[in-house]
């Protein structure tokens, strides 16, 4: 028993390194994508300027976003099928966000869809398609 005890604390203490835990999203940079045009943009802005919506929260889905664009660097998908396979794999992504919003006393509403789905659409023809804004976030909950 004691060894097991032993064993437990020499765990925690080596999985403590004394630094506070960063939130994993900031691995994507936005400055990293090819496309100047995403490479410079402001996304959910609208969002972002709403007390509403908390900041960390808006932060997951900016990086949804960002590692959607670049799937679509990687992938160089080359039409609009292609490219719905990647934004509704990304429009699931947000999906699975309702509940943290929701235990923030905030919700994925009309004013953040617009944004959301605005940036859908900007991404879309930032990368060149001419894509149907709606089919872009078929699968959304939201």
């Amino acid at each position: 028993m004691k060894g097991y005890f032993i064993a437990i604390i020499s765990l925690i203490l080596f999985s403590c390194n004394g630094q506070q835990a960063t939130n994993q999203n900031t691995i994507v940079n936005q400055e990293n994508l090819k496309n100047d045009k995403m490479k410079n943009y402001a996304y959910l802005k609208d969002m972002y300027a709403d007390s509403y919506f908390p900041k960390f929260l808006v932060d997951k889905v900016k990086t949804i976003l960002i590692e959607l664009c670049i799937d679509i660097e990687k992938t160089s998908p080359n039409n609009n099928d292609a490219l719905y396979k990647l934004t509704h794999t990304a429009t699931k992504k947000i999906n699975n966000l309702q509940n943290e919003f929701s235990e923030q006393n905030s919700e994925i509403e009309t004013g953040a869809r617009e944004s959301i789905a605005a940036d859908f659409d900007f991404i879309a023809k930032a990368y060149g398609f001419n894509a149907d804004a709606e089919e872009l976030i078929a699968p959304r909950e939201w």
